[in-house]
């Protein structure tokens, strides 16, 4: 808990975005995200959850069409677990970040898809 609230208050300080929404386990997230009421452009995903896993709330999502964009933070390192990388992209998610290494990267990836929602490119 202390992880996840550390993150939210690193991600609301260095990127333009709002946490709406959490969950702790797979159930939760999948019923949230499901809601019509909650809206989010960008689910964080981790694998280890303390019931079920990330991996069945991408899968959830792809199923429904889900419009936001997903993206996976967990400290099963691209590195130490390239399947499981590869999973996640199959399933939907745009990209996967290790917790331990790529925390500026998903503050930048942030920042991006912000910069993109604020100057949306005109159609072609």
């Amino acid at each position: 808990m202390v992880i996840q609230e550390n993150l939210i208050a690193a991600l609301e300080e260095l990127a333009p975005l709002t946490v709406v929404g959490t969950a702790e386990d797979e159930p939760g997230a999948i019923a949230w995200l499901s809601d019509p009421a909650n809206r989010c452009d960008l689910a964080v995903l981790d694998i280890v959850l303390s019931r079920g896993s990330g991996l069945g709330v991408l899968r959830s999502l792809d199923r429904a069409g889900a419009s936001c964009k997903r993206v996976v933070l967990s400290n099963l390192s691209n590195r130490s677990h390239p399947r499981l990388r590869s999973k996640c992209l199959a399933l939907g998610a745009s990209r996967v970040f290790d917790k331990s290494v790529d925390i500026d990267d998903l503050v930048a990836y942030c920042q991006q898809l912000a910069a993109a929602r604020s100057h949306p490119q005109p159609a072609a």
